[in-house]
């Protein structure tokens, strides 16, 4: 018996920076003699153990068999009591590694965040309840990402093509909440919640037709009625499935609640719109006006927030839309920006001192034309810039003929 349990061990190498609670290390990269380990192997049950784990090695071997069936994807979508202070303010999340260093990693929880949506949509078409390990398995990887360095996942985001808005707003609904989650200093538990309630908000959506979703033209009233009740499907989607998660409930039920109870579906106001739900509401918002939609382009991500600002203390609430602003920056990572040089630039990461004036990568000559190399420039730093260069205006992806990704996404 024992032989055939070790045969069955599938071996996967990850660096220690990935470890998370519920993974079982069955190799090190140095000999097991020394270290404080068993020489069968850990369980990586506390963060005191992922930390010990890290001080003696740089990369590990994972048993994916146990890490499946190990890894706690019941511990946070499946709680049925939140804890009053999972919204308060408690930790100081600092950017450990650059952008640069977290590009290949964040790539690769885009990639696989991806994959897990293609997924969840294909169960919820087939007629198959919603998964809950698919949920996790989508979530945790994009929030360890995106607690590391919220500058690289959205750099990547930025530069990728989209085929299908509803798998790109899904992700991007996710990743931003992680990020403004990460921000307020919320637990990762609760931040956990906050992605998965981006993820999945518009899953009701699956139940429309796909005519409807798609029309270019005014709807009907009617109309009007059946696309919101994508809140009352998605809502009998996830009671279909093993998720309890309050957190995930309020988002899915009030993300198109507004501050003045215009929203629907029960027109709530103010205070009474749960705090998840005030977050993802601005998110839906933000996300949707600067992705390209069938019946409208997109506008950049400078013009999206200036909208949302616009509507503080009438459809969103005035003390959120500034944190959220704050969260994201001025011109948010992965803008494409015009240079008081001419030049067009995505922005790379922000700095959090200078917000107008973040680093960027600069792809064009001020002529517009697509360079052959890239050039990166901190706006902050340019003391031997004569004269210094600056933002002037904020663009949309389809403003000039330069793609960006053939630079990074190789």
């Amino acid at each position: 018996m024992d032989v055939d349990v070790a045969s069955e061990i599938e071996e996967k190498r990850i660096n220690v920076a990935d470890l998370q609670i519920g993974m079982f290390v069955c190799k090190l990269d140095r000999p097991w003699e020394g270290t404080p380990f068993p020489l069968q192997g850990v369980l990586l049950s506390r963060a005191e153990d992922i930390e010990a784990i890290r001080e003696f090695c740089q990369f590990v071997y994972v048993d994916v068999h146990r890490l499946l069936a190990d890894m706690p994807t019941r511990q946070v979508l499946t709680r049925t009591n939140l804890p009053k202070t999972r919204f308060k303010t408690a930790i100081h999340y600092a950017n450990g590694i650059g952008p640069e260093e977290e590009l290949p990693r964040a790539r690769e929880a885009l990639d696989n965040a991806t994959l897990m949506v293609d997924r969840i949509f294909e169960d919820i078409a087939s007629g198959r309840d919603l998964s809950t390990e698919h949920v996790e398995q989508a979530v945790r990887p994009l929030v360890a990402s995106v607690l590391r360095s919220a500058d690289a996942f959205f750099w990547v985001e930025g530069l990728r093509k989209h085929d299908s808005y509803s798998y790109s707003h899904a992700i991007n609904c996710s990743a931003l909440a992680a990020a403004f989650g990460r921000h307020m200093g919320f637990a990762e538990d609760t931040i956990i919640s906050l992605a998965a309630g981006g993820l999945l908000m518009d899953i009701g959506k699956t139940r429309l037709p796909e005519s409807l979703l798609q029309y270019q033209g005014s709807l009907s009233s009617d109309e009007v009625n059946v696309v919101r009740a994508h809140v009352l499907h998605g809502l009998e989607i996830i009671a279909s499935s093993n998720i309890t998660d309050g957190d995930v409930l309020d988002i899915v039920r009030t993300h198109h609640e507004r501050h003045d109870g215009s929203g629907y579906p029960d027109r709530l106001m103010g205070d009474s719109i749960p705090i998840a739900g005030r977050m993802l509401g601005i998110i839906d918002a933000y996300d949707a006006m600067a992705s390209v939609r069938p019946y409208r382009p997109a506008i950049s991500r400078h013009q999206a927030l200036r909208h949302i600002y616009a509507a503080s203390d009438t459809l969103f609430q005035a003390e959120m839309v500034e944190q959220f602003q704050v969260c994201l920056g001025v011109y948010p990572t992965g803008s494409l920006v015009e240079l008081s040089s001419g030049e067009i630039a995505v922005v790379m990461a922000q700095n959090l001192v200078r917000r107008l004036r973040p680093k960027v990568v600069i792809l064009s000559t001020p002529g517009k034309q697509p360079l052959a190399d890239f050039r990166k420039v901190d706006l902050m730093d340019q003391e031997k810039e004569k004269p210094t260069i600056h933002i002037v205006r904020s663009l949309g992806a389809e403003d000039y003929d330069i793609d960006a990704s053939e630079f990074f996404l190789q």
